[in-house]
């Protein structure tokens, strides 16, 4: 066994992988950039070198000063994690050059497998059902639209090299795929260094499935049931769930058994997942074809090690380090469920614009995830898990993923996996930039996601006008004026104990006049219970002040309320929705109508930058006229190309940026006459 690894890679997955190996006794060596100086993997590890700047091009994947770093400190065997060269062949070529242990599969394999064109050829002579589409180089702009119109549409436009849905276009007719096509190059080329896009028929009601491969030296290779991800986001997952709850007993095993046939052939070892697009419109549920194959760890692989017990990590270090698997197909079991949710630093409000800052407050629900080397270990806290690489203070960059943190529940049922993730959502406190923790807990508490309807349109079909927030119950109304009333009570009984205060003396108002969501109650607070509109209402609650989360009970129900005062009352936030409560004493709540209210500026002249990053182009100059709907500029931001268009038609008066500009937040591109 390795005395000695080293982690190729930064936030969550190294923090991840610097645990289990710290637990099977073997040091460990961290490498980071200027923004990671500070980073809670830098601190965890045995050892750390610094590699260079914060761009990701002059640190992270400069596989010369890894490799420099590795022998500078003696360590044997380099974990890649996910992203950044953990799919480079000639990484691990280097690697094996310098006689450095590679925590991955065989070069062959990679190389096989990472070229989506002809990983697509290995797949059918393996007997693996492939997707319709076209195996081979695209010319030009011209040679994809023939393509295209042959296969019939829809179709994915995807870069050959590409992952983690960077690179790639859904196209539903010709004028789709000449807008795509190069923006698809261009995505591949930045992102993969690759410009070569390949196209296939887009399947129409498609369920994501995922199947976790594991294989040895020896070839011993297992399939460890399945994954749904069917919940995305451009292309991004953002809920993971293993089992699915579509997939069939003589489903998985079809679906496996083709998988590892797949890896056979390529003469796979090591942590591996092969991609499968299944139709959801087909009853039989036999309708799976082959995506792709991800050599290396996935970021959802803790909701296979929560039902099934088993560190992937840690099987990686052993299959690298040339150790035969402990276990055999027989035992691959199913306990119980899980549920991943990805925290994200993007705004769901604001069309999920991606937020940089300080994590001005960061709480989790439970500390980061330990392992005891049991099974209960991998499901975390009460069958609650956080892997995280972030720390309150510190800073989510431009330069890198938007993932905050990654939650994973375990329930003996998928409904308790669920529930659980809703309390815990509750309980996780961000402040600083704009998160996306009340729209995945909206999706939690979705009635179609509660039935197991998924497609990979699920977002777009429930959430066409974009995300408000969880839909709110009027008893769930109710239920949080009688905490805002308590809360108002409780705040202005601190203030008249502050000197110079309420005059040191003056009771606390007990009746309050609470608007919620444009509904209004009358709340008051006596010696033994509160009333909402007459009604009492039994709550229990702990609170001091200066309380940032609350837990209450009303009746059967628990809430736990994020609080922010405001002039007039609070920001309750709680079960994937913030609510604003005016709270006004009863006496003087008729007065609030004679209030003036501000009314904001017009800004619909302008085009303004929603979010920081690289302008890639302006498509327009002074003076031309332009339509609803016509993109205006692409800006690029965390490595995913953001198009820009019109909101109404008019004529561009002025423009402020040019193509290549750095550009701020709320900055103005364009302005129109």
């Amino acid at each position: 066994m390795f005395k000695k690894i080293l982690i190729a890679n930064r936030g969550e997955i190294a923090c991840r992988v610097i645990k289990t190996a710290r637990r099977m006794g073997i040091a460990t060596v961290a490498v980071y950039s200027d923004a990671d100086a500070r980073a809670p993997f830098v601190k965890m590890a045995d050892e750390a070198i610094h590699i260079g700047p914060s761009p990701a091009a002059q640190s992270y994947l400069l596989a010369e000063k890894i490799i420099a770093a590795a022998k500078q400190t003696g360590a044997e065997a380099v974990h890649p994690g996910y992203g950044f060269l953990s799919e480079r062949t000639s990484f691990a070529e280097a690697l094996a050059a310098e006689g450095i242990a590679f925590i991955g599969p065989p070069v062959n394999a990679i190389a096989a497998m990472g070229d989506k064109i002809e990983s697509k050829k290995l797949a059918m002579n393996a007997g693996v059902n492939v997707v319709p589409g076209f195996v081979g180089e695209i010319d030009d702009t011209e040679h994809a639209v023939r393509i295209a119109g042959e296969i019939g549409y829809p179709v994915m436009m995807k870069a050959s090299a590409g992952g983690g849905g960077k690179g790639m276009r859904l196209a539903y007719s010709e004028a789709d795929v000449r807008e795509g096509f190069e923006a698809t190059k261009r995505e591949g080329l930045a992102s993969f260094g690759d410009d070569r896009v390949f196209i296939e028929k887009f399947i129409l009601n498609p369920r994501h499935i995922e199947i976790q491969i594991l294989g040895d030296q020896h070839g011993n290779i297992l399939y460890l049931n399945e994954r749904e991800c069917s919940i995305q986001r451009r292309h991004q997952k953002v809920v993971e769930e293993a089992p699915s709850p579509f997939v069939t007993p003589k489903m998985r095993a079809a679906m496996g058994e083709q998988c590892v046939a797949l890896a056979r052939a390529v003469g796979y070892y090591s942590a591996g997942t092969v991609e499968l697009i299944v139709s959801g419109a087909d009853p039989s549920g036999e309708s799976f074809y082959f995506l792709e194959m991800n050599t290396r760890l996935q970021v959802e692989h803790p909701v296979t090690e929560a039902i099934t017990g088993i560190d992937l990590v840690e099987q990686m270090i052993r299959v690298a380090a040339g150790e035969k698997l402990a276990m055999t197909q027989a035992d691959i079991g199913i306990d119980g469920w899980a549920i991943e949710n990805r925290v994200y630093a993007e705004d769901p409000y604001r069309g999920f614009l991606p937020s940089t800052g300080r994590l001005v407050r960061y709480q989790p629900p439970v500390e980061g995830w330990t392992d005891d080397g049991a099974a209960n270990g991998r499901r975390g806290v009460d069958g609650i898990r956080v892997d995280d690489g972030v720390y309150e203070g510190g800073e989510v960059s431009m330069f890198y993923d938007p993932m905050i943190a990654k939650l994973v529940t375990w329930g003996e049922t998928r409904d308790e996996a669920a529930d659980k993730q809703i309390a815990a959502l509750d309980a996780f406190e961000i402040e600083g930039l704009g998160h996306n923790i009340d729209f995945v807990s909206a999706i939690m508490q979705h009635p179609r996601f509660r039935s197991g309807d998924l497609t990979t349109g699920f977002i777009a079909e429930e959430y066409p006008d974009g995300f408000a927030g969880a839909a709110t119950s009027d008893e769930t109304l109710g239920h949080l004026a009688a905490i805002a009333g308590f809360l108002a009570t409780a705040r202005a009984d601190r203030a008249r104990q502050v000197a110079g205060q309420l005059n040191g003396t003056l009771e606390p108002p007990y009746a309050w006049t609470v608007t919620l969501d444009g509904k209004t109650f009358a709340v008051e607070l006596g010696e033994e219970d509160i009333t909402v509109d007459g009604e009492p209402v039994g709550l229990g609650i702990e609170y001091t002040p200066g309380d940032t989360l609350v837990e209450a009970e009303i009746g059967s129900q628990t809430y736990g309320v994020k609080l922010a005062p405001t002039r007039t009352g609070f920001r309750l936030t709680t079960r994937g929705a913030s609510h604003l409560a005016q709270v006004l004493p009863t006496r003087i709540a008729p007065l609030s109508a004679h209030m003036i209210v501000k009314v904001p500026p017009d800004l619909s002249k302008f085009l303004i930058c929603p979010m920081p990053g690289l302008l890639v182009a302006l498509n327009v100059g002074e003076g031309d006229h332009v339509q609803p709907g016509q993109p205006l500029a692409v800006v690029e931001a965390m490595k995913m190309e953001n198009i820009l268009r019109a909101e109404k038609a008019g004529t561009v008066k002025t423009v402020n940026a040019k193509a290549g500009d750095s550009l701020a937040v709320d900055a103005v591109i364009l302005e129109m006459e």
